[in-house]
């Protein structure tokens, strides 16, 4: 991915609990007790090291639960890793967002927040790809976690109504999702939030319906598109890939603006400059392309 220089970025919404010590907090989790608490603010003291440091090295607790801990003083969510209610590895973004792997990402965000979001009158992407395995769904995943980081009220959709894969990064039920939105089954409120302090809804494929593409291209998908775009502040759309159905081309036109992505020595440069040729002939705004190595 090519990086530029971020730029400040302004965080909606104080911390919650920026004025409450780290030990407090560990004592909240039951990760301490008060006579931990004290026994280790004595220790720091003697050493001269912060009280986590301290912690750590006296193997009363982990460093990931002081990540933890900050996390939930900065109102800075961490996402469990598997399990009920937790995401799956690949949303590394979610559950271990300080990882040197999220980075890039971090760029990638930058980037768009600088040549796109700041200036687009409507904030709907679709992520898509000229071929299958190439990391749509993985990308859309955790773009769409970074930008609720920043407190963006964000909304992800899997369009992808043929490999749905969102339900299961995110660990949702994918019973009731897009497909029977757009065959009036259903209310625009299904959409699922995924953690009480992070502002993410993602709406799953659903149902896997025998006529996608025809659902995709009726009238009722920009009616709720629409909605969609003046309810949250940033849509993202994971899509099929472009050169296995026109489903991407319908979802992209309608969207208005396209995040095409690469896998290094897998994507062919002929699939990848075709597929790009047949968005833009659409009128679709390509913001960028990505070089995915995951």
């Amino acid at each position: 991915m090519n990086k530029v220089a971020d730029r400040p970025i302004t965080l909606r919404g104080a911390p919650q609990d920026r004025g409450r010590t780290i030990g407090a907090i560990l004592v909240e989790q039951g990760r301490l007790t008060t006579h931990d608490v004290d026994e280790i603010q004595r220790f720091a003291n003697t050493q001269g090291v912060r009280f986590g440091e301290a912690a750590v090295q006296m193997k009363r607790i982990a460093e990931h639960d002081i990540e933890l801990a900050l996390a939930h003083q900065y109102n800075y969510p961490i996402l469990a890793r598997g399990g009920q209610g937790g995401v799956a590895d690949d949303v590394i973004a979610a559950h271990q967002p300080q990882s040197e792997a999220v980075e890039p990402l971090r760029a990638l965000r930058s980037q768009l927040i600088l040549r796109w979001f700041n200036n687009a009158t409507r904030k709907v992407f679709v992520v898509t790809s000229a071929e299958r395995g190439e990391g749509r769904s993985w990308l859309a995943a955790n773009l769409a976690t970074m930008f609720a980081q920043l407190g963006e009220r964000t909304l992800l959709i899997d369009a992808d109504m043929r490999h749905a894969r969102q339900h299961r990064l995110f660990n949702i039920d994918n019973s009731v999702g897009l497909s029977a939105l757009l065959t009036g089954r259903a209310g625009r409120e299904i959409a699922r939030r995924i953690h009480p302090q992070l502002r993410l809804y993602v709406l799953p494929a659903g149902i896997i319906p025998p006529n996608p593409q025809e659902l995709l291209a009726r009238p009722v998908f920009d009616v709720i598109l629409d909605h969609f775009a003046a309810q949250f502040g940033l849509v993202i759309i994971d899509t099929p890939a472009i050169s296995e159905t026109a489903d991407a081309q319908i979802l992209a036109a309608n969207a208005g603006s396209a995040v095409m992505v690469a896998r290094r020595n897998h994507t062919r440069q002929a699939r990848l400059a075709a597929a790009v040729e047949i968005l833009t002939d659409t009128g679709v705004n390509v913001i960028g392309s990505v070089l995915n190595e995951h």
